[in-house]
């Protein structure tokens, strides 16, 4: 950029600032944002985006609520708040994640809004009668939140026309959607509604309640029996019991007993009533999934889809009959294989198996989890193994091949420097491969959210790009106490003429990203930290106090004895240097650059001597691509230059 002196003088007052922080390569894929529920501030959403798109973050996850876009009748659609809210984040640079949440927005943790899923859809198939499209509890209360999926026979084919119908509508998004999450059950889980708001009692940190007690399940269950031992007196026989009808084959009449007093892993029919019930909610992932699959099957038929399952970790360390018996309720595991078993994967297999299932497929299937934030507190009032659960479902996903992401179960843990620490261990130490953070505000607004989410991204997000070392020599004699700085990019006019970059707006489209390669100076090594792109703005956010761009460090091809002791850049992080075959006072950057967004190859830079001299003058540098009055470097090479001077050599490694 031309050095403008308005422009330096409100950097350096720190009234000016990079819009955005990215990415020190390492482990993870994405590092996404949930959306609001339901968007009503749209100026706040837009400052939470700007945010989120200057620390790095790739996506936000979008809840596309069936019972707000097609509330009015069957293929009724209104799309138009989807259309302002795709807008808003794209315009922000960011990608989409959109979440076909064919549950209702209200009842689950965290929830504030009300949106039901569609009226209609509960006397859409007359005579089947509501109740058969609803879940019933042992409590004999009914769940309106989704539609059960006994019902999935009827019902699928609605989700499939939804699905189609905003794959045809926003098929001009196709490349700004990395993924495409299927909700599978409330808060878009592959569970049932267990702990759930219809229900009294079963919340957190209970055993919850089951399900399967509408006329539809009673008899799915009795037919499953029936097939899996031939005749009822067969099954008399197993379960060792007289029933006199197949109409008596039922759920527990107490649920509570049953559980207490461990039928369901001491009998056969407990076992059996416990298989069934998880088999049915496995069967229901593929139906979702295969729905998914051939619903978008046009401009999104590349685009990976997705599915969460939820992190139930309490109940999991009771020492009695009711332990996993929360997990059970919710469908997630059976009783009749080892809980404690890596083979099983501590019950996870079958479910982790759903997604396993599709990795064939060319487009692949993501498997969502929660919880990374919690630790195991086996002790207290949940009996929890939380981090233990995240360790042993990414074993089990890495074990099928399947590709797995985290995200945290509560808003609150992306707060605490505790939550992220475990989420860092999960990462460390486990196969996760990407993160989204339950919600935006929790990570925009400042604090340790957004101080941790951003170190995060840092240290784990691989980053795309053309990454190539690339160095740069200033000489410029300086006195004790005084540094060297440089800024730098795009210049903000050349970049908009030419480039087609709105700098202006998105001053990133003028930065160039940058990983510091000698962290080894002990004077400098706080202003490279944090220090993740060369621009034009100054100190960056998490830069050590002090810096006034990027930080350099001073080299010479020559450390003479009388100066004492040898420094190197090897070494030390200043001195004898390889690379500077040129002389004393060589002031040398070295980074990997993301070539991908200078200027076919080339970019300016200018240099600030700290405690004094300042800015250096106008340059006039010949051979560059286009005018410019600061020096003019090319990615991918070793630059040098001197201060005020306008020569230039510009070579190759050795």
């Amino acid at each position: 950029m031309t050095a403008n002196p308005n422009l330096m003088r409100l950097a350096a007052a720190g009234l000016l600032t990079l819009a955005v922080a990215n990415a020190q390569a390492d482990t993870a894929a994405s590092a996404n944002v949930m959306a609001p529920l339901e968007v009503s501030d749209w100026n706040s959403f837009d400052a939470q985006l700007n945010t989120a798109a200057g620390m790095g973050v790739t996506a936000v996850s979008v809840d596309i609520w069936w019972g707000k876009v097609e509330a009015a009748g069957d293929q009724q659609f209104d799309w138009s708040y989807y259309d302002t809210i795709f807008s808003h984040i794209t315009n922000a640079g960011l990608d989409i994640v959109p979440i076909m949440s064919f549950h209702q927005c209200g009842g689950n943790v965290g929830d504030t809004c009300n949106i039901p899923i569609p009226s209609w859809i509960w006397n859409h198939y007359s005579p089947v009668p509501a109740a058969d499209l609803r879940y019933k509890s042992e409590q004999g209360n009914e769940s309106v939140e989704t539609v059960s999926l006994w019902a999935d026979a009827l019902v699928a084919a609605e989700y499939q026309e939804f699905m189609e119908a905003f794959e045809s509508h926003f098929s001009g998004y196709a490349d700004d959607i990395p993924e495409v999450n299927i909700s599978m059950g409330p808060a878009g889980e592959l569970r049932y509604p267990s702990y759930n708001s219809h229900d009294s009692g079963s919340g957190y940190p209970t055993r919850g309640a089951f399900q399967s007690y509408s006329d539809a399940a009673k008899a799915d269950f009795q037919n499953w029996a029936l097939n899996k031992y031939g005749s009822l007196a067969s099954v008399n026989n197993a379960w060792g019991i007289s029933l006199g009808s197949s109409s008596q084959i039922l759920p527990p009449s107490n649920a509570g007993s049953f559980i207490n007093n461990g039928d369901h892993f001491y009998t056969q029919y407990g076992r059996d009533f416990v298989r069934w019930y998880h088999d049915s909610l496995m069967q229901h992932g593929h139906t979702m999934m295969d729905t998914g699959l051939a619903a978008f099957d046009g401009a999104f038929a590349d685009i990976e889809l997705g599915m969460k399952i939820p992190g139930i970790h309490w109940k999991m360390a009771s020492g009695d009959n009711t332990e996993r018996s929360a997990e059970i309720a919710a469908g997630l595991i059976p009783s009749d294989v080892d809980l404690d078993a890596t083979n099983t994967g501590h019950g996870y297999a079958d479910i982790v198996g759903v997604p396993a299932s599709y990795q064939s497929n060319p487009r692949g299937v993501v498997l969502h989890f929660t919880a990374l934030e919690m630790d195991d507190d086996p002790y207290g009032s949940g009996q929890s193994l939380a981090k233990s659960l995240v360790f042993w479902v990414a074993a089990e996903a890495e074990a099928q091949g399947v590709p797995i992401k985290g995200e945290n179960a509560l808003a609150g843990g992306v707060t605490s420097d505790t939550g992220w620490n475990n989420i860092e261990n999960a990462f460390d130490y486990a196969s996760y491969s990407g993160m989204t953070v339950l919600r935006i505000n929790q990570v925009t607004t400042g604090g340790t959210g957004q101080y941790r989410y951003t170190n995060f991204i840092n240290n784990y997000l691989v980053p795309e790009g053309d990454w190539q070392r690339t160095v740069i020599f200033i000489r410029g004699e300086t006195l004790s106490g005084q540094d060297m700085f440089i800024r730098g990019g795009i210049d903000h006019a050349y970049a908009n003429t030419n480039l087609g970059r709105n700098c202006q707006t998105y001053n990133v489209e003028c930065a160039l990203r940058i990983q510091h390669n000698n962290l080894r100076n002990a004077t400098t090594a706080s202003w490279k930290s944090g220090d993740l792109y060369l621009d034009w703005y100054g100190i960056e956010a998490n830069q050590g106090a002090g810096a006034e761009g990027t930080a350099m460090d001073w080299t010479t091809n020559n450390w003479p004895s009388g100066w004492g002791a040898l420094r190197t850049v090897a070494v030390d992080g200043y001195g004898e240097e390889p690379l500077n075959t040129y002389g004393d006072h060589y002031w040398m950057l070295d980074v990997q650059m993301d070539c991908s967004n200078t200027a076919n190859g080339w970019f300016e830079v200018k240099s600030y001597i700290s405690n004094g001299p300042g800015w250096e003058g106008n340059i006039s540098q010949s051979g560059t691509p286009y005018s410019s009055t600061n020096h003019v470097a090319q990615c991918g090479r070793i630059n040098v230059f001197e201060r005020d001077g306008n020569s230039a050599q510009i070579v190759n490694f050795p």
